[in-house]
């Protein structure tokens, strides 16, 4: 196993083809920041071609409690009133920077899961969003905070968000910002599964197993497919599924490409 922490507060971890990366500011619930998105960021970058799993994470009672308000109430260059100052196109620059700590977990070759406990809020909800797989202990609460700050979700939490529950809930959720119990999170489909707070990590391994069971190309492409289903009509999901299908087949039983 290999692994390293920053100074930001995030720590990596590999163990051959699972990746674990661990918001370690317990002290402040894992709140977030700038820096540590910049940090998921690099960590995006130096992920080996092994690995197949990302197991994120969150030091001690929670999972995060989203944005760190010390630093967007504050006066330095990370602060919201700084993001103000900036033209339009700078402020949906540094958005999109920040986006890039997030949506890689959508990343067509992993298969990334969650493990949440105690808050995930603002941020923190949409980090859990961005992964495939969320694997909640009963004491997890979502709440998607923005809107109480005035704010939107920007960090690619949206889309997911619809997708699972379906856009008369998610608007829902994001204009009132309540708390939503683990219990709840699994009966509208938030949560992959919920269990106590002493067996999260190893439900997670345990699922991070079962992924890596199966073949890596069929992974792949069921992934693919169920990630574009809700953007096709059935016709092209099954045109998609019999395309995907007959790569399969050739890789698995090594056809030699056509030849013009």
């Amino acid at each position: 196993m290999t692994g390293s922490t920053s100074q930001a507060g995030v720590r990596f971890e590999q163990d051959g083809p699972v990746a674990t990366v661990t918001l370690c500011r317990p002290e402040v619930l894992n709140a977030q920041t700038p820096a540590m998105w910049a940090e998921l960021g690099n960590i995006s970058r130096k992920l080996t071609g092994d690995v197949r799993v990302v197991i994120v994470r969150g030091e001690g009672r929670s999972f995060s409690a989203g944005l760190d308000l010390s630093v967007a109430r504050g006066e330095g260059v990370s602060s919201l009133a700084h993001l103000a100052q900036l033209s339009e196109a700078e402020c949906a620059e540094r958005i999109a920077g920040s986006q890039e700590a997030f949506t890689w977990l959508r990343r067509p070759s992993l298969v990334t899961v969650a493990a949440v406990q105690g808050h995930a809020i603002g941020a923190g909800f949409q980090l859990a969003l961005n992964c495939d797989l969320r694997i909640l202990a009963d004491d997890a609460r979502f709440s998607m905070a923005e809107v109480t700050l005035g704010l939107v979700p920007d960090l690619g939490g949206t889309k997911r968000l619809t997708e699972l529950i379906g856009p008369s809930r998610a608007l829902e959720v994001c204009l009132t910002g309540r708390r939503i119990e683990a219990r709840e999170a699994e009966r509208i489909g938030l949560a992959t599964a919920v269990v106590s707070g002493d067996e999260l990590d190893t439900a997670a391994r345990d699922l991070a197993a079962a992924v890596l069971a199966a073949d890596p190309g069929a992974t792949a492409e069921i992934k693919a497919l169920i990630s574009g289903a809700s953007g096709r009509s059935y016709a092209d999901q099954d045109r998609a599924e019999r395309e995907a299908q007959t790569r399969r087949l050739r890789d698995l039983f090594f056809v030699t490409p056509d030849l013009e």
